[in-house]
């Protein structure tokens, strides 16, 4: 099961009887944007407890298109990676 933006509005919806439903979406709304502009930023995002998500350059590299066969150059380009803390990682491992 996937956890959706829509789902993570109504359990902080459920967990906060004081909020409204508007405002539930719009604290999920700002937690998320918060995030995706430290990481555009180039910033690291270090959750405690949960993970850290960081920004990785990749170099360019040569790759191949899959229909044709034909080599190619893959453009450099920077991707967000997700590093779980220790024990979130014993937690999904049943530890």
């Amino acid at each position: 099961m996937t956890l959706t933006k829509a789902d993570l509005v109504q359990q902080v919806y459920r967990n906060h009887q004081e909020l409204t439903k508007a405002e539930a979406v719009a604290s999920v709304e700002a937690i998320l944007r918060l995030v995706k502009e430290s990481l555009i930023s180039g910033s690291d995002v270090l959750i405690s407890g949960f993970g850290k998500f960081n920004i990785r350059d990749k170099k360019s590299r040569k790759g191949r298109n899959p229909q044709t066969g034909d080599d190619l150059i893959l453009d450099a380009r920077r991707v967000v990676t997700f590093k779980p803390s220790g024990t979130l990682r014993d937690r999904i491992n049943g530890d």
